[in-house]
């Protein structure tokens, strides 16, 4: 099979594409012929070493997401399994490739009416998009601040809040970010490339806010958190920023606020499992619709990295093996 290899820790250049053995699943798992593979912001901060990514043995494979059809079942797995379409976790690398092997208890059978790509773009995103929303508890009318608004994660929020009766003040770093999120719902948009971000999102709301969804981190917390409002929620989620944000307990205590780490969505496989459930119901019946801005085949997985690593990415990426393109 084709898949793509990070020998070592590094730029984007580190991702070749090699030929593999055809991997073979051994008790409960089974073997997915991999129509599309998504590509997370965390992929890039592994293939990087960066210190804030979770610990990975170099080389590897990258990929903890794809969506096709299982073509193949080891022992323990019910041979009902066979041909069906799928979406699954891969435990954390071996996703970008042609097969990907999964546990069977991680397998989500992708809905009818929902295409594969969709399914993929959620897998991830979706789960983490409901369980922040939920756990946000945004009420009607409220303001509702989300950054990186036409990011994978970032899209779902604008219209997972906006269906919750919020206005929604979205941040991103261009125009063309800025008008995709007004598609999406969202009232009022701000470019926090900006030097003057901060004025504008005081214009828009200068009564304060009541909850932002924060998947920057790093200056862009200090200036936000200062703008919840008493009775307010600030939801982190991300480091997109280069670091995680710090949000001071004490004046989070005095202003009455509260700090929900990204942590509340879930904390059981069990609870994460049933958030994509949750997700992916939520596209079947139109309530949200993920943003897929780019695809790419297998073979560049290293110029995704690269337009993910300048922000120049809409939405979810996406990586589409030859098999799918034939």
């Amino acid at each position: 099979m084709r898949a793509v290899i990070a020998a070592e820790p590094g730029g984007p250049e580190v991702l070749r594409a090699a030929d593999l053995p055809d991997p073979e699943p051994g008790p409960g798992h089974v073997r997915v012929a991999v129509e599309v593979a998504a590509i997370s912001f965390i992929d890039t901060l592994i293939r990087a070493g960066s210190p804030i990514a979770p610990p990975a043995s170099f080389p590897l494979v990258p990929g903890n997401g794809v969506a096709g059809v299982v073509d193949r079942i080891g022992t323990e797995v019910d041979a009902a399994w066979i041909g069906v379409r799928v979406v699954t976790a891969t435990g954390g690398t071996g996703g970008y490739a042609e097969s990907a092997l999964a546990r069977v208890a991680d397998l989500h059978r992708v809905p009818d009416g929902l295409g594969l790509p969709e399914a993929a773009a959620l897998l991830a995103d979706g789960r983490t998009a409901v369980g922040l929303h939920r756990a946000a508890g945004i009420r009607p009318g409220e303001t509702v601040v989300v950054t990186a608004a036409a990011g994978g994660v970032g899209s779902l929020l604008v219209q997972l809040a906006t269906g919750s009766g919020a206005q929604v003040i979205a941040l991103a770093g261009s125009d063309s970010k800025l008008d995709h999120a007004r598609r999406l719902g969202a009232a009022i948009s701000v470019n926090y490339r900006d030097p003057d971000w901060t004025t504008h999102l005081d214009s828009a709301a200068p009564a304060g806010v009541d909850v932002v969804f924060d998947g920057i981190g790093a200056d862009t917390t200090t200036a936000l958190s200062s703008r919840v409002r008493p009775g307010g929620r600030y939801v982190q989620h991300g480091a997109a920023g280069g670091s995680w944000g710090t949000v001071d307990v004490a004046t989070a205590a005095d202003r009455r606020f509260t700090v929900i780490p990204l942590s509340a969505i879930g904390g059981t496989p069990d609870e994460l499992f049933s958030l994509t459930e949750q997700a992916l119901d939520l596209a079947v019946h139109g309530t949200i619709r993920p943003t897929i801005g780019q695809t790419f085949p297998l073979d560049q997985a290293a110029a995704a990295h690269a337009a993910i690593g300048s922000r120049a990415t809409t939405g979810k990426t996406l990586l589409l093996p030859a098999a799918a393109l034939t």
